[in-house]
């Protein structure tokens, strides 16, 4: 996410939640710092409405300054220590746990380069588990059985690699984020190619192929989606109707028809995969900002309505919508979303810890737990290709995992 995409989607969710007061900085050691270094990339509320333990701000810190924010080496410790103090963990919700008849294990591995926010998880055919290191300009592919961890580093300097796919061939393609491509990487040669968006297409965000091996992917603070043909490396990108929308996650049907959410609006949209004529859909409550979505066999759309709380879900048959409030409640922040089994599994990013929640659309009924390592922001999980089981990036704490479901 780029700097004046992080500003745009902060700015929506503070809409979306109403009025958030804003709160002065504390006296203190490192306020100029913090005041200057943080606020060229985001309001000074994502900072005051925090609460972090000291190791979650020392990652939160590290994070920040891989990501290119003007703080000293030296002054690291003492703006993590002011951060601390003046904003302790207890300004969060705490996460509800609601026991259920499956369970659960998880192995987590911390990746190797320090601040990397590890952003989307990808689950490939081969049984790795790979990350994107966005931070860090990394791409990452953990062995699961001996945890050995392997970095790849796009050509382009601060890329800012967002969201992952795998190709039939077992190609990894990525979004820069940062730099305005798809770019695409040879696991076997380690080679990458850039395929460059046209220059009204800045921050493209989520990649998805389709049946046919087209690409499909959202270009977020741009309001566009986009297409690309990996035979030719033909692109067209077109508008997103409704302004602002920050396309976002996305899914594919099973005719063939890719699904995008609009973060900054209320509403889910399909793109015809020939003329790429969107059609959109208004979800019920005006205040919704679903941030990313998941995709039944049958075809219902389910959503993680980040600002209001809420698992909703979507018949694009029909038009017909229900929602369910999350455990944790309006503040809990759903974000990552999959389908296992045709239960929806997605985390509550919001609480303290992170949970991995569990919905049971036969019976309605949700079965929570804490993510060990305490989840640091959820952004985005995958199904494994044998449908059984989850691999998640806990972005704020260097984190990815793989969760393993059984009954």
């Amino acid at each position: 996410m780029t700097k004046s995409s992080l500003f745009v989607l902060l700015t929506a969710v503070v809409i979306a939640h109403g009025q958030v007061k804003e709160r002065p900085l504390p006296a203190g050691n490192a306020k100029a710092i913090v005041e200057t270094a943080c606020t060229t990339c985001h309001a000074l509320t994502l900072i005051t409405t925090a609460g972090h333990t000291p190791a979650d701000w020392k990652l939160l810190v590290e994070r920040m300054v891989a990501a290119g924010a003007d703080v000293p080496k030296t002054q690291i410790p003492v703006v993590t220590d002011y951060l601390t103090k003046a904003f302790p963990e207890g300004n969060v919700p705490k996460a509800v746990i609601i026991p259920g008849p499956m369970k659960v294990s998880f192995k987590e591995w911390t990746v190797p380069t320090v601040g990397s926010r590890p952003h989307d998880p990808l689950a490939t055919r081969d049984g790795y588990l790979w990350y994107t290191g966005q931070y860090a300009n990394v791409l990452g592919r953990v062995d699961t059985k001996t945890g050995k961890i392997q970095e790849f580093r796009p050509t382009t300097p601060g890329s800012g690699p967002h969201g992952l796919v795998e190709d039939k061939d077992g190609n990894i393609w990525f979004t820069a984020n940062s730099k305005g491509y798809i770019g695409k990487l040879d696991p076997k040669t380690e080679k990458f190619t850039e395929y460059k968006l046209p220059a009204d297409a800045k921050d493209p965000h989520t990649p998805l192929f389709d049946q046919k091996g087209t690409l499909w992917f959202t270009v977020q603070n741009s309001q566009k989606v986009g297409r690309l043909n990996p035979a030719t490396g033909e692109i067209k990108v077109v508008d997103s109707p409704t302004k602002p929308s920050n396309p976002y996650g996305m899914v594919v049907d099973t005719k063939g028809t890719p699904y995008y959410c609009e973060f900054t609006a209320p509403k889910i949209a399909a793109i015809d995969p020939v003329t790429m004529k969107i059609k959109e859909w208004t979800l019920t409550n005006p205040d919704a900002r679903p941030r990313r979505i998941a995709i039944t066999n049958d075809d219902l759309i389910y959503y993680a309505d980040y600002a209001r709380g809420y698992l909703g879900r979507l018949d694009p048959k029909t038009g017909a919508m229900k929602e369910w409030p999350s455990p944790s409640g309006r503040d809990s922040q759903p974000y990552g979303i999959t389908v296992v089994n045709g239960d929806i599994w997605y985390s509550e990013s919001n609480v303290k810890p992170n949970t991995l929640v569990r919905f049971d659309p036969k019976t309605e009924k949700f079965q929570t737990w804490a993510i060990p390592a305490g989840g640091g922001v959820v952004r985005n999980m995958m199904t494994t290709r044998d449908g059984n089981n989850i691999v998640m990036a806990e972005s704020a704490l260097n984190i990815v995992a793989l969760v393993t479901i059984t009954k």
